[in-house]
């Protein structure tokens, strides 16, 4: 049997890495559709009573104030001031970190570390942490990110 030729080798490398980047979309869309599938933990479509389609449509999601698995995480609407309570923070630290959050709806924190959150068209939510995969809720983002970090702090993210 005779070795392949650098051409043929070239050749049959150029149609693998071809059919590769022509599959990918496709596992994609099949991996997204099974991630938008899943109601355990959050996952899913809107919350109840949520619309698919623009921003202006979708309910506003509810604040939140607990400690899961040992972490305190807390979240609330980013145009009533800097706690859940709208009241002004948790102490010099939260003062520090308060600021406007730009392009942000809500906002989440970690240990009152921010959490980068966004809003998707359909009314699923995302973060740095878990940035390709949806959430019907910040809540139950904020709680799998504590999952994903298992104790790590989070990293503070410098805009502009």
């Amino acid at each position: 049997m005779s070795r392949p030729t650098r051409r043929q080798v070239l050749y049959g490398s150029a149609a693998s890495l071809a059919g590769v980047v022509l599959a990918a979309p496709v596992a994609h869309a099949a991996h997204a559709d099974r991630a938008v599938e899943r109601s355990a933990d959050g996952h899913g479509h809107p919350a109840a009573g949520g619309h698919s389609g623009s921003g202006h449509d979708m309910p506003e999601p509810e604040p939140f104030d607990e400690m899961y698995q040992g972490r305190h995480i807390a979240g609330w609407p980013a145009d009533s001031g800097d706690s859940p309570g709208g009241q002004g923070g948790h102490g010099k630290r939260a003062q520090r970190l308060a600021g406007p959050h730009d392009g942000m709806d809500f906002v989440v924190r970690i240990d009152n570390d921010d959490l980068h959150v966004m809003r998707n068209a359909d009314g699923t939510w995302i973060s740095l942490v878990n940035h390709y995969e949806k959430f019907s809720t910040p809540h139950a983002l904020a709680r799998a990110a504590v999952r994903v970090l298992q104790g790590a702090d989070l990293v503070p993210v410098i805009t502009g």
